[in-house]
């Protein structure tokens, strides 16, 4: 799929000034360099969005949501829903920090884009002439790995490549090591098939390059710039946090509060990264062009560039059976056409969190939805948002007239579980080990 309608939209911004943001309070955004577009205002659809999203956690009695939606470098709605715990009391704000999961992995391929721009790296790099002890069943495979493959999910592997064993709390150099016996569905470059532990060999080519941690070079180098002030990498920093969302199962009773597990968090190019609302929003109008001083029009169409199809996408869900007409995976981001415009989009889902983020090219709107439970219902606001910006017949997407059926039980009913207590600090209860008796969906949005 051409990347023309994104790569225009980019070029548009090169010259624009460094835009303000509308805060928590409400304060407006500083006049923009951008010329004025002819997109028609959505401020009045993003009010009903965020009255639908009041709706969804009333009626579903899930915990928790965080929602924001952005035009033409506006914030139009910033917000969060719910509460951080069940059986809690405290609100999600803008600051109340959730785990993105696999949106994890567009911080990733942009730190590796920078890298690129600033000459330290190269995509077509060779994974191991600088990582020697790296090998694949293949010894030409092994070779031809470059930088590039591995963050566009063309690392020639089969689907989930020791997930997991990952889960099972393999540490992940083991798992590389375990690569040299893993089956290949293809030489590198030639084919996709969604991984997390070869994604984030990224990590130790950015410490071979720069003799700097991976962590520390995204904060540097993005959440910094961007004022990405309550974001972070990994468990403890995620329950050192003000105000977190705890992550929620089923229960017998509803939704259960449990530790976050640490699995996913022993990668964080691919699944390591904690943040807020008001910082996606950030990140989000980032990508869409608004912050050509961190991310040039340049590095960003070339992130955006789609590089192999994913024809799976197209029966993930029924938004997807319904809108999409072709997708495809770029660098750390999933390209589709929806309803014949593109679409820039990734997912999120671990343990007891989910989120979602998309954005438009041609219409400047995107969309940033993140909760702290595994409701599938949330989902349904991002096909609803992307309908009322292109003018399309409403669709039920959420299913609201049957959102009852979806509801857990009265947060008063909801239990405690494996030593976790409400309220309870971090440090003073157990990890939640007893598995959840729903279905658990790895990483691999």
């Amino acid at each position: 799929m051409p990347a023309t309608k994104v790569t225009t939209k980019l070029l548009r911004v090169a010259a624009c000034a460094l835009l303000g943001l509308t805060t928590a309070a409400g304060a407006q955004p500083a006049a923009s360099a951008l010329p004025a577009h002819d997109e028609p205002s959505f401020t009045s659809d993003a009010h009903a969005m965020d009255l639908m999203a009041q709706q969804v956690v009333d009626r579903t009695h899930i915990p928790g949501m965080a929602m924001a939606i952005v035009q033409n470098g506006k914030i139009l709605v910033m917000k969060g829903y719910g509460v951080t715990e069940a059986n809690g009391s405290e609100p999600v704000t803008t600051d109340t920090v959730f785990r993105l999961a696999s949106l994890s992995k567009a911080f990733a391929a942009t730190l590796a884009a920078l890298l690129v721009q600033d000459g330290m790296l190269g995509w077509d790099m060779h994974i191991a002439d600088h990582l020697p002890a790296f090998k694949l069943a293949d010894a030409q495979d092994t070779q031809n790995l470059t930088v590039r493959d591995i963050l566009s999910q063309r690392a020639g592997l089969t689907r989930n490549t020791y997930d997991r064993d990952l889960e099972s709390d393999v540490p992940f150099e083991l798992l590389v090591q375990k690569l040299a016996e893993a089956p290949l569905a293809c030489a590198p470059g030639a084919c996709y098939a969604y991984q997390n532990v070869s994604f984030s060999l990224i990590s130790d080519i950015v410490f071979a390059e720069t003799g700097d941690f991976y962590t520390h070079q995204v904060e540097m180098r993005i959440f910094q710039p961007l004022g990405m002030y309550n974001s972070s990498y990994g468990r403890d920093a995620l329950e050192a946090s003000t105000s977190w969302a705890r992550p929620h199962v089923r229960g017998a009773g509803g939704w259960v509060a449990i530790r976050p597990r640490e699995a996913y968090y022993r990668i964080p190019p691919a699944a390591g990264v904690n943040t807020t609302i008001h910082d996606m929003t950030q990140w989000l109008l980032a990508q869409m062009g608004h912050r050509p001083d961190v991310l040039s029009p340049a590095l960003l169409a070339d992130i955006h560039t789609p590089l192999v199809p994913t024809v799976d996408q197209l029966r993930e869900s029924p938004w997807r059976r319904e809108r999409l007409t072709s997708a495809s995976y770029a660098t750390g981001w999933r390209i589709f056409t929806y309803a014949g415009h593109t679409l820039v989009f990734h997912g999120g889902a671990v343990q007891g969190y989910r989120s979602e983020i998309a954005f438009l090219p041609d219409h400047d709107i995107g969309a940033v939805l993140l909760w702290n439970s595994e409701s599938a219902v949330p989902s349904g606001l991002m096909p609803t948002i992307l309908d009322r910006a292109l003018g399309l017949p409403d669709q039920d997407w959420l299913g609201l007239d049957q959102l009852g059926r979806e509801a857990a039980a009265p947060r008063h009913r909801v239990a405690a579980r494996d030593g976790y207590k409400p309220g309870m600090r971090a440090g003073k209860y157990k990890t939640a080990t007893r598995k959840s008796k729903s279905k658990k969906k790895r990483s691999q949005q």
